[in-house]
């Protein structure tokens, strides 16, 4: 059965207060299955291009939460910035990679664009594949006289009306979400600071005034030097070789050059190709001449090392030694946690199949589905806790949560506000580890039980997944501890600590019992 990816690639208008976009992407990564590909920003533009990808539900829940999140904290009434904008999250593509449609993606849009508009009450327009009309289909139409155009005429201009949400803008703007090909966001910088040439070559070469198809592009002054930016919605009509070089021609006219060239998030391999092809002059070329693409046909069996999707132990502890805040020791007891669930299973498996356990093979079976569930949701808690703590840390970093008082002037108001996001956060923070404590109690259950009754040349591994299991309640209990004896009022956190100390005595009462059947059975 073939996986179903989608991409998506939301453009933020923020770049210059790197702490909100850290708190963008945890929202992203707080999804199962989204994972984060690429995160470009530019201080001139102010703009972040955030590229993820994932099945279609984690992706359509990732970009959900990641426009919630902008919408709390970026005010485009204070935003200041070269690139055009009408919304803290100002647009959100989804495109298709394999196993899906363009279709389901544009219906992804609209259930998204419904949900937005809904629940956030932020105007949506639907753009692209997506668009409910022609007119709508270019985003230059729907951004034109950008946020604070169009804060004016939304109310007033029947033509401005969302596709969803309110006709009314506020301090977050409104959001065009749609579905398209893939992208290519690419600039070129000129040899000279007059933005008037970037300009004029901007305006030969796009299609909408005479020049490349698929072709969309401004000039701008960035970091002191003239830019075209441009985007490229068909890259095989129009190919990266022939824009660069026509902007070569046009630059020749005005007595400048090209300097260098940027890309803004990710680019198809074959993009790429293409290019190196037509400069290469590699005619004939066939692509499965390029190494990496005749392996990826070969099988994994063809290898003598098997190709894992795994986590690799040694990476994850690379990243625990490195001396950054995480993965900390909350995510090293969901690791140490899973890895207890895969002993389990794995002394579960070795017991399967044996004629001298027939009798305990059903129930064999049951702990190798519960200790997988188990070890899958685990593994996730490791990112998941990393990525509490960062929302955390980023929220103690925002002093004057969302409206970036002027220090000391806060309104009690603002302040409370401020309060209530931490101790949200805060108790974020605990329930993961307190998460990760119930799962690994559940391991413990199920160890002993394969040390009671499993195959007994693997009872040694029974306590070892059960040491495992036990060293990853201890974990999680400190990170439940020292999170709620932060906050002044504990009172939010009562409930929590009192499921964790019944877990803690269910915990040494199964320490007990193991020990006892260890000495029994095992000899230990």
């Amino acid at each position: 059965m073939t996986t179903q990816l989608i991409e998506c690639i939301p453009n933020f208008s923020e770049a210059r207060r790197p702490e909100v976009i850290d708190q963008i992407v945890a929202a992203i990564t707080s999804v199962e299955g989204a994972r984060l590909l690429d995160r470009s920003s530019d201080l001139d533009h102010n703009r972040t291009v955030l590229t993820f990808a994932g099945a279609p539900k984690a992706v359509e829940e990732a970009a959900f939460r990641a426009i919630k999140t902008a919408a709390e904290l970026i005010d485009l009434d204070q935003h200041t910035g070269a690139h055009p904008r009408i919304g803290a999250t100002d647009v959100v593509p989804f495109v298709p990679l394999r196993g899906v449609t363009m279709d389901e993606c544009v219906a992804l849009a609209k259930r998204l664009g419904q949900r937005v508009g809904a629940e956030l009450s932020l105007p949506v327009y639907l753009y692209e594949a997506a668009a409910t009309r022609p007119e709508r289909t270019n985003l230059e139409n729907i951004r034109k006289g950008q946020y604070e155009g169009l804060k004016v005429e939304i109310e007033s201009n029947p033509t401005r009306k969302p596709d969803f949400g309110p006709a009314k803008l506020g301090a977050a703007g409104a959001t065009v979400i749609g579905a398209r090909n893939p992208l290519i966001a690419f600039n070129v910088y000129l040899t000279t600071d007059d933005v008037g040439i970037a300009k004029k070559i901007a305006k030969a070469i796009r299609h909408s005034s005479g020049g490349l198809r698929y072709l969309k592009g401004l000039g701008l002054l960035v970091d002191g030097r003239a830019q075209v930016s441009m985007n490229l919605t068909d890259f095989h009509e129009t190919p990266l070789a022939r824009v660069v070089e026509t902007i070569r021609r046009e630059a020749q006219r005005y007595g400048v050059a090209i300097h260098h060239s940027e890309l803004v998030g990710l680019i198809p391999q074959e993009a790429l190709v293409d290019a190196a092809v037509w400069y290469t002059q590699l005619d004939p070329f066939d692509k499965g001449q390029i190494l990496e693409s005749r392996l990826f046909t070969l099988s994994d069996s063809q290898f003598s090392t098997p190709a894992s999707n795994s986590p690799q132990p040694v990476s994850f502890i690379d990243e625990l030694a490195a001396p950054t805040p995480t993965p900390g020791g909350g995510s090293a007891g969901a690791y140490a946690g899973a890895m207890g669930a895969g002993l389990v299973a794995m002394v579960a498996g070795l017991t399967i199949g044996k004629k001298k356990y027939v009798e305990v093979e059903a129930e064999m079976q049951a702990i190798r589905v519960m200790a997988e569930s188990l070890r899958k949701e685990l593994t996730q808690s490791v990112d998941d806790d990393a990525a509490s703590f960062e929302v955390l840390m980023a929220t103690f970093k925002l002093p004057h949560l969302p409206w970036r008082a002027v220090p000391g002037k806060e309104t009690d108001e603002q302040k409370s506000e401020r309060n209530t996001a931490i101790i949200k956060a805060t108790l974020n923070a605990a329930h993961v580890p307190l998460h990760v404590a119930e799962d690994s109690v559940k391991v413990m259950e199920l160890a002993l039980k394969c040390a009671q009754r499993a195959n007994l040349n693997a009872i040694s591994d029974s306590m070892s997944g059960f040491a495992m299991s036990r060293a990853a309640l201890t974990a999680a209990g400190c990170n439940v501890r020292i999170n709620i004896n932060s906050l002044e009022d504990k009172s939010a956190g009562e409930k929590m600590l009192k499921e964790l100390s019944v877990l803690e005595k269910k915990a040494e009462k199964l320490e007990k019992e193991i020990r006892a059947v260890m000495k029994k059975r095992g000899g230990i």
